[in-house]
């Protein structure tokens, strides 16, 4: 089966002065999947998607868009996305259903049809009861809902949203993650940039770690966690007396590093398999253990295991 390619970037540069804000990075994103760009502040993450939204002139390197080069076929390529960010292009004085209806307009919809579409993306964002309201009278999340609607208008098969949950609260967060996800579910691709690790890791297919305007590792949330290494197992070993037989038995069966705090081991297993090992080896020996947990590792262990201290 043949995976059409939503986005392609080769070699993105972009320097601003001496400094190289991004440094030669290249990835594609396929039609139907939700993308991640990962990375702490001035990573360079808004820079790249500056660059793949024509609001940036790279220095060097090249994006299409389903093919179309976003120097070469600008027009052709702004067509076929929406664009929604940290600061709506929206105005503040008047209501939520005007600003649908003037976008609506101005993307070229008739009058009978921008209705139509402001309607729908009311009822879609829950905006309905705050329709007539000011903007100014909005709250963080509504503001947001609103602008991601205002990207929407024209039910672009691509949407680039650049931090659209910074600054929320975690319950307005998880109503923009379900509308997200809702947008996924009808075959939109996704492009999301974020500094929450658990946010690449609950919305993205795969992700594309950048720090220092490097891409630094690429892949599904769970290949990243994998790299870092395996699931760690923990336990406590309640007699004293036992904690050195205890940690000899454990490295005889794993051939690895045991770390002791006090009367807590933890080891790295790679599989289920060494797990009913070492229980079993520990059950023969008689030896007691109490507060077992296995702990897969997270997205936070890859961000600080592939950008801490690293330049």
């Amino acid at each position: 089966m043949t995976v059409v390619k939503a986005i392609e970037v080769s070699h993105l540069t972009k320097r601003f002065g001496d400094k190289v804000a991004v440094d030669d990075v290249s990835f594609n994103v396929a039609q139907g999947e939700v993308f991640g760009l990962l990375g702490p502040n001035g990573a360079g993450k808004t820079t790249i998607l500056r660059m793949m939204t024509t609001l940036l002139k790279a220095d060097q390197g090249q994006v299409k868009i389903f093919g179309h080069d976003t120097v070469k076929e600008g027009s052709l390529a702004r067509s076929m996305f929406g664009l929604t960010g940290q600061y709506a292009s929206v105005d503040e004085d008047i209501s939520a259903r005007e600003n649908l209806m003037i976008f609506a307009r101005l993307n070229g919809l008739s009058r009978v049809a921008a209705k139509q579409r402001t309607t729908e993306l009311l009822t879609e964002f829950s905006l309905v009861a705050s329709a007539d309201k000011a903007l100014k009278n909005f709250s963080g999340g509504m503001r947001r809902r609103l602008d991601l609607a205002v990207s929407l208008i024209t039910q672009p098969a691509l949407v680039f949203l650049d931090e659209p949950t910074t600054g929320l609260d975690p319950r307005t967060r998880n109503q923009m993650w379900a509308t997200i996800r809702k947008l996924v579910a009808k075959g939109s691709t996704i492009v999301l940039t974020t500094q929450y690790l658990e946010e690449a890791d609950q919305l993205a297919d795969r992700v594309a770690v950048i720090d220092h305007g490097k891409l630094v590792k690429i892949g599904t949330p769970t290949e990243l966690k994998q790299q870092v290494g395996g699931t760690t197992l923990n336990f406590t070993v309640p007699q004293v007396s036992q904690m050195a037989t205890t940690i000899k038995l454990v490295n005889a069966q794993l051939k690895t590093t045991v770390k002791q705090v006090g009367q807590r081991l933890s080891v790295v297993i790679r599989s289920v398999d060494q797990l009913g090992l070492v229980l079993t080896a520990l059950q023969q020996a008689k030896i007691v253990i109490t507060h077992l947990t296995v702990q897969e590792p997270s997205l936070d262990d890859v961000f600080m295991n592939l950008t801490v201290g690293k330049n």
